[in-house]
């Protein structure tokens, strides 16, 4: 993959925002669509598909096992081959920055009797892949990585698939969606059931599909509140047709945005809001935030609404921490919102923060500090003592704030450039592509209306 330019942006303060706007696919349903369409036998049609870097990676990846995906006008369509169909990829699967399609992909192959080895970016390579290596490698899969002075197993890495592979009744060991989800895609076609018990819910998207694919899959969830999801193998999937609702952790910087110009009155459009990801949207509301749900539907066997928005004067809060899965990519603009509150927000338990695409609370809390942000970093989270409303001020003059090519790092502080006294400069914008392909024109859009 080669290299984009760097692109540094200034933000600078805006008058009130206002309009409709409509923000890109969700991306976690929009891999996993692509996945199981690809395990279904037959035609599947999908409308509304993120088409970001990391989204594209995934379809690239399918393409060279054999599934054949196309694109006409705004609709993909993905001519599956089947559980247990897929081909051996010629080359090394370049997964760019996304974990998602790295990790998810793990699980396909680990139950299939191919290889694959997996490559990425500079910022991907630094993420430890130990939590998905070993469910899978107690499945029967040969997997090698390469390991880090700290002992961490990162790409590049390869897996050597198995089939078939042994069910595993497997105990999640932290909150994890995409550990969950490869190793319900490996039990896909391992003969038997595999479970996983998760003591915390997580993202529940792969397990909605499944079910509206075909799959044989349950889930129980004891007194205790833990979530034991099973499903039984060798299964035969059947192809749908899927809209994809607009991403909520996408929707997060424009609702947060409108929330802190003065004078904002803006409404999203088409946004999931599973209880498994809305949790920013609560914790907002929490905090003061005027935001309602308009319009709520269900799409594909997703709720799915409009989220109306005003500005609000907001207040900080101690934020819980077994809320943190609900909201785990949506923390960095947390953060920004927090810096304008009144008063002091805590947060905590968001370990999971610092093996992202960079360490978010590091890079949040270097980048707040320059914009005169009153913050301390904790082990597992921060503590930010709000402004009350006032604009932010930059303490460094020609400094620019370092995103080490996190997306959301970046479009977080585009946003706290609105409400800064002069602007804040990011020192790349190009990682935004990978999620949220167009994010530099909404925010423009909804500015001049």
């Amino acid at each position: 993959m080669t290299p984009s330019k760097i692109r540094q942006t200034m933000f600078k303060p805006s008058g009130p925002l206002s309009g409709k706007v409509r923000v890109p696919g969700d991306k976690s349903i929009s891999h996993r669509a692509l996945i199981l369409s690809a395990l279904a036998v037959g035609k599947s049609r999908i409308e509304g598909l993120l088409e970001g870097e990391d989204v594209l990676a995934t379809a690239e990846a399918l393409r060279s096992m054999g599934v054949t995906i196309d694109k006409s006008d705004d609709v993909w369509t993905v001519n599956g081959v089947g559980v247990g169909g897929l081909m051996q990829p010629e080359t090394a699967l370049e997964m760019g920055n996304s974990g998602t399609s790295t990790r998810l992909l793990m699980g396909l192959i680990a139950a299939h009797d191919i290889s694959a080895t997996f490559v990425g970016d500079a910022s991907l390579s630094k993420r430890p892949m130990g939590r998905v290596i070993d469910p899978l490698s107690e499945m029967g899969a040969d997997i090698t990585a390469r390991q880090t002075s700290d002992h961490k197993a990162c790409l590049p890495l390869t897996v050597r698939g198995i089939c078939p592979a042994v069910p595993l009744d497997y105990h999640l060991p932290v909150p994890s969606a995409q550990v969950k989800s490869a190793i319900l895609f490996a039990g896909l076609n391992t003969p038997g059931i595999t479970r996983v018990i998760e003591p915390v819910p997580t993202r529940d998207h792969s397990e909605t599909m499944l079910k509206g694919f075909g799959a044989d899959i349950s889930t129980e969830t004891d007194k205790d509140g833990i979530r034991t999801i099973s499903v039984t193998g060798e299964a035969g999937l059947s192809p749908q047709k899927i809209k994809v609702p607009g991403d909520p952790s996408s929707a997060a910087f424009p609702v947060v945005a409108a929330l802190l110009v003065p004078g904002s009155d803006v409404i999203v459009e088409n946004v999931g809001i599973n209880p498994t990801r809305a949790g920013l949207f609560a914790v907002l509301q929490k905090m003061g935030g005027d935001i309602q749900f308009k319009k709520k539907r269900t799409v594909g066997g997703e709720p799915v609404a409009d989220i109306h928005v005003r500005h609000s004067a907001l207040n900080g809060i101690d934020v819980p921490a077994d809320i943190a899965p609900t909201m785990i990519d949506e923390f960095p603009i947390l953060f920004v919102a927090a810096a304008l509150a009144n008063g002091r927000t805590t947060t905590s338990g968001l370990h999971e923060l610092r093996v992202k695409e960079s360490d978010r609370l590091t890079q949040m809390a270097e980048g707040l500090a320059i914009l005169g942000v009153d913050v301390t970093e904790k082990d597992d989270g921060l503590i930010i003592n709000g402004s009350g409303g006032k604009a932010l001020s930059v303490t460094q003059k020609k400094v620019t704030i370092k995103t080490a090519l996190d997306h959301r790092i970046a479009m977080s502080f585009a946003i706290a450039g609105l409400v800064t006294k002069g602007g804040a400069t990011v020192d790349d914008m190009n990682p935004v592509e990978t999620s949220f392909p167009g994010f530099e024109n909404l925010i423009t859009e909804l500015v001049k209306k």
